[in-house]
């Protein structure tokens, strides 16, 4: 029998008498991928699926979690966070010992937690800390605002975690709304919420897991970070401008014929590197664009553009990763996609006609498991819809 998160926690905790619940969506990012580090401009939306906790409130300033996607379950003292332990729950404790830098905290948590899809590639990671903090928030009586909350789940995950992400995945699951695009600027923090057009075609998303699992941490992302910092230095070098320390450079400091007058020089992958991030910021603006004038299938072809050139110029994504993304574009009614999340681990993301669904899953279902038989029964498909950001209290 199937038992439910409540089920579950009841059997855990069977004396608590204030059950909680706290839940932060996952999200896609159909524009703009891998140019948050850099301060460039990126797109997304939050979805209907997500990290879902319920807990209660301890008094004795303890956390105990579990979860019932990983196995083992986690115990600190909120005064007395223990270093990296390099399992799931170090998104806890990072949460936990970054909201306690600026924030008295009194009281802990008792509860168990749940992704509702598989792990990889929709930002479970950053959802996890923002679920978890919302109710570690809410147990202590903290009220953040948005930028707040943002700030600190970034903190944990470069601070503590180790990952040197942008804050795409943060500010999509804080600030989306259902159908409205995310059109974020990272540098300045600046955004804008854009409504669908009353015109527009239907869509909703589909969500291929490849059934591949790896983690950021292990991966190459964090040489690709420093592989488009290299490539801002020296830029910056070869016009003579100040470039300052090498932890400060982005690309967004580097205009674009900079790059165009100097890339030549550059070395190979560092020139690819750049040519991603400068491309995606102009399929980004031109992305909210299409989606401000209700073009669903021209917002679909630059998702798929985005798609191509994280392979191509970002050099990211596995072999079933790559050969998913190909068959998934061939499928009648979808307007398009690409990797979701860094490309290392995880799933593909596309925006479909919602009428075309059955067909779709056969077909990428069908063609994808012919290449990759091992994996049947843990590829999957999903369909969802946009969402709103997770609930501040």
């Amino acid at each position: 029998m199937n038992l439910s998160l409540q089920d579950v926690f009841l059997a855990e905790y069977p004396q608590a008498n204030d059950i909680r619940e706290a839940f932060c969506p996952y999200r896609v990012c159909p524009i703009g991928a891998h140019s948050d580090h850099q301060y460039g401009l990126v797109s997304g939306f939050a979805i209907d699926q997500g990290i879902k906790m319920l807990y209660t409130v301890t008094e004795n300033g303890v956390i105990e979690l579990s979860s019932r996607n990983f196995t083992g379950k986690v115990q600190f003292h909120i005064h007395d966070i223990p270093k990296k332990q390099l399992d799931w729950a170090d998104y806890l404790r990072g949460a936990a010992m970054a909201l306690g830098i600026k924030h008295e905290l009194h009281r802990g948590i008792y509860g168990v937690i749940e992704g509702s899809l598989p792990v990889g590639g929709l930002s479970s990671s950053a959802a996890v800390i923002i679920c978890f903090l919302a109710a570690l928030c809410r147990a202590n009586k903290i009220a953040l605002t948005a930028h707040e909350m943002i700030e600190t789940a970034l903190w944990a995950e470069m601070h503590y975690v180790g990952i040197n992400v942008g804050k795409l995945d943060q500010s999509c699951e804080v600030y989306s709304r259902k159908d409205n695009l995310l059109f974020l600027d990272t540098r300045d923090d600046t955004y804008e919420l854009i409504p669908q057009h009353p015109n527009m075609a239907p869509y909703e998303f589909a969500i291929f897991f490849s059934g591949v699992e790896r983690t950021l941490v292990g991966s190459k992302f964090n040489m690709r970070v420093d592989e488009l910092k290299a490539a801002s230095y020296a830029l910056k070098g070869f016009a003579k401008m100040e470039y300052g320390r090498f932890a400060d450079s982005r690309l967004r400091d580097v205009p674009r014929e900079v790059f165009d007058k100097y890339a030549s020089r550059l070395p190979e992958n560092w020139f690819k590197r750049a040519t991603h991030f400068y491309t995606e910021f102009e399929r980004v603006q031109k992305g909210a664009e299409a989606w401000r004038s209700g073009d669903i299938a021209a917002f679909g072809r630059l998702s798929s553009e985005s798609g191509y050139s994280s392979i191509y110029n970002y050099e990211t994504g596995s072999d079933e990763l790559k050969a998913l993304y190909d068959i998934m574009l061939k499928a009648d009614g979808v307007y398009g996609g690409r990797f979701s999340g860094a490309g290392f681990k995880g799933c593909v993301m596309a925006i479909i006609d919602p009428a075309y669904e059955t067909s779709i899953n056969s077909y990428v279902s069908r063609e994808y498991l012919k290449l990759f038989p091992a994996l049947d029964g843990k590829f999957s498909v999903h369909f969802c819809h946009s969402s709103d950001g997770v609930k501040l209290y």
